[in-house]
């Protein structure tokens, strides 16, 4: 038996840190020894109210750890590598799949709800979905890279980020935010972070400003052109001074409802400023290959580290107005 945080009905109440059988791999399968699994808001969606499957269930859609036993058909990895893992389930036979879209197949789900996650001392996963963790890459990063970076670098694909153009990160300072000012850089932009912790200037972002002034700085710094592409992780709250920062032509991208789902969108200014706004959600397969060949030199700012019976202080702390980076869970 090993230890795991399971729960077998929705609530952050029901979720315990208990005894839970071994997995058992099959002849494509791989079995990880979990070194760290990130705390996400997927991660509080999933046990507050998602349906998952098994049940009781482990979440953790975010993790990294060391091989210890592959499945005879397993040619990609070896016991003892260190890996990180792509979360999207995919059959590889839908429409989608085949246009290389894998994180909308389908028939998809995702590890950690539709499978059994990462908090756990264990956790098997298909051989497809286990990919080697560059040496480069701290458990921080390799427990970041599923979700919160995947997210980032394919967001900014889809909103075309080319160089000298502006892009604004509202969140910048979140799970996903830190990556889309580090990977902002990398694309080439200007990137103007909205955020009060001054941090950031050291992951890349040329300006920090704060909430409250948003629309004047970003005003004065593109000299009244406004930005190419702003980034809201956060939903309602800041939809509206998203929106108001954005330029002719400019794409507004969001990928999070954390601070509400439900917006209103001045059809007028969409239009007469030919606005685009795209929905995104983690990224492909394609995405994550090239994420782990980019970011080798790219920071976590990691806020705790919770043992993993702490999991209900974790989830919880998600929340906290003191939180200052990203919350993770060791076995």
């Amino acid at each position: 038996m090993m230890k795991a945080l399971t729960f077998d009905k929705n609530g952050i109440e029901n979720l315990k840190f208990t005894d839970y059988k071994n997995p058992e791999i099959g002849n494509h399968e791989v079995l990880i020894r979990v070194k760290l699994a990130g705390v996400n808001p997927v991660d509080y969606y999933t046990v507050e109210r998602l349906k998952v499957n098994p049940i009781p269930h482990i979440p953790g859609v975010e993790f990294s750890g060391e091989v210890v036993k592959v499945g005879d058909h397993v040619k990609s990895v070896s016991v003892g590598d260190r890996v990180t893992i792509y979360g999207r389930i995919f059959d590889g036979t839908c429409d989608m799949c085949m246009a290389g879209y894998e994180t909308v197949c389908r028939n998809g789900g995702r590890i950690g709800v539709d499978a059994n996650g990462g908090w756990a001392e264990y956790v098997a996963v298909e051989e497809k979905y286990v990919f080697k963790l560059p040496n480069e890459y701290t458990w921080e990063m390799g427990s970041s890279l599923t979700v919160a970076a995947l997210t980032a670098y394919h967001a900014l694909k889809e909103a075309q980020l080319s160089p000298s153009q502006t892009l604004v990160v509202f969140g910048a300072s979140g799970n996903t935010g830190m990556f889309l000012v580090q990977l902002g850089k990398k694309f080439g932009a200007k990137v103007i972070a909205v955020s009060r912790k001054s941090w950031l200037r050291g992951y890349g972002a040329d300006f920090v400003v704060d909430y409250n002034e948003v629309e004047e700085k970003v005003k004065e710094i593109t000299n009244g052109k406004m930005a190419d592409v702003v980034i809201n992780s956060l939903g309602e709250q800041f939809w509206d001074k998203s929106f108001s920062v954005l330029g002719v032509r400019g794409k507004l991208v969001t990928f999070g409802t954390l601070l509400g789902g439900n917006v209103k969108v001045d059809l007028s200014q969409l239009y007469s400023k030919h606005i685009s706004i795209l929905g995104v959600n983690r990224g492909n397969r394609k995405d994550f290959i090239e994420l782990l060949d980019i970011c080798k030199d790219c920071k976590v700012k990691t806020w705790k580290i919770f043992k993993l019976e702490e999991g209900k202080e974790a989830l919880k702390e998600l929340f906290s107005k003191e939180r200052d980076g990203r919350i993770f869970l060791y076995p």
